[in-house]
Parts: structure tokens; sequence; C-alpha cells
């Protein structure tokens, strides 16, 4: 397996933990989102959407490129089920995919980099207002995850139970740029909970951006 991956990129690095979380090595390829390199020709048409991650699976005709981190996250859930990242259960199952996407969908898309761009070079926004949307938008979408989590019964040392699965692959590339921005994050206890714990653990602390071989 290929990884294209940039050590900042939050999705990229969901990816790098749930492959180290099933001991599944991986070549490193370096996509610098600052310096353009995603909107190379080449990577380009490796991946039409010149995001990052994209992982390369199977050599020669049988080559293959998937996208997205979740859709990724399940692929190597699926063809390697142990340990798994999803709970037996439909209901459980389902609890973590929405703690998952409460990251994913309601927090991380209006927040990227090519958000903050544009709200930069194209609609005049300054550097302390879009420092300022940034913040709002992840001190509020993390709160909503922590009524999620504070009090739930299905809530562990991690987001569900007491092994770490989906949600906190998500959860915690998250945290990283929300400390990496200055965001409040004393309003979710419960959330810096499990971020704590689950730095405590290889598969996350190992594969965090300052350990990626393009760390900067």
């Amino acid at each position: 397996m290929r990884l294209y991956s940039y050590f900042r990129s939050s999705a990229s690095y969901r990816v790098r933990i749930a492959l180290a979380l099933k001991g599944i090595g991986f070549e490193y390829a370096a996509v610098h989102l600052v310096r353009n390199e995603q909107m190379s020709e080449a990577f380009g048409a490796l991946a039409p959407s010149q995001l990052v991650p994209a992982l390369v699976v199977g050599a020669g005709e049988d080559e293959l490129v998937l996208t997205q981190s979740l859709a990724i996250i399940e692929y190597l859930e699926e063809t390697q089920p142990e340990p798994p990242l999803l709970p037996k259960d439909a209901i459980g199952r389902a609890r973590v995919r929405a703690l998952a996407l409460d990251v994913a969908c309601e927090i991380h898309p209006i927040d990227n980099l090519r958000v903050l761009r544009f709200l930069v070079r194209e609609m005049g926004v300054s550097e302390d207002d879009k420092n300022r949307w940034y913040r709002h938008w992840v001190e509020s979408g993390l709160e909503v995850l922590e009524r999620q989590l504070a009090g739930n019964a299905s809530t562990g040392r991690f987001c569900h139970g007491d092994a770490p699965g989906l949600a906190d692959c998500v959860l915690v590339p998250q945290i990283f740029n929300a400390q990496r921005m200055d965001c409040r994050l004393d309003h979710v206890p419960t959330v810096m909970r499990i971020f704590g714990n689950c730095m405590a653990e290889p598969a996350f602390s190992t594969t965090q951006p300052s350990a990626c071989p393009d760390a900067t």
C-alpha cells in the first residue's frame, strides 16, 4: 500500500491511525499542500479531487486508488476486520459513525486549507477574522461532540467503549489542529480525556504530524 499524505492533514492522520491500529504497513508518499503539490498534473491524475489522503492498493493492472478518509478506513475495516474499528452491533456502529461524522462533516469541511485560503484570497477576510472563523466552528463543533460523549453509558476510555475505534481516529486529528490554532478546549473535558487516552496508544502517537517524514 502507498499512502499519499500531508503531515498536517487531519484527514490523512485519520488513515495513518487506522493503518497503525490494524498493523498494516504502507509506503508514505508526501504531498505538501501549502506548496500546492496537490495541484500537480501527476497527482490530479491519481486523485481527481486533488485532496489527500489517497491510498493506492494493489499493483500493475490490479492497482486501485481509494480516496476520502472515511471510505478508506471502512475499506480497511472490511478487508482486515481485526482488530475492529466498529462495534459488532448495529446501534453501536451507528453511534460511532455519527460521532465520526460530527467531526468529518460538520467541523472539518468548513475549516480546511482551501476554505481558509478562499476566505482570505477571494473574499478579503483578514487573518484575524479567518482565525476567528476557524475557532468558532471548531469550538462549537467540539461542544456538540462533548454533549454526545459526556454521560453516555457507551462512552468509555475511548469514544465508544474501552478500545480505540473509528470515532477516535477522526477525533484526535481534529484536536491536534485545534491546539495548533489556539482553540479553546477547556469546555470539552470528556473530549480531552479521550484524546489523552488515545495519545497514550502507539497507533496515535507514532503517526502524529511531528512523526511524519515530511514534518517541517
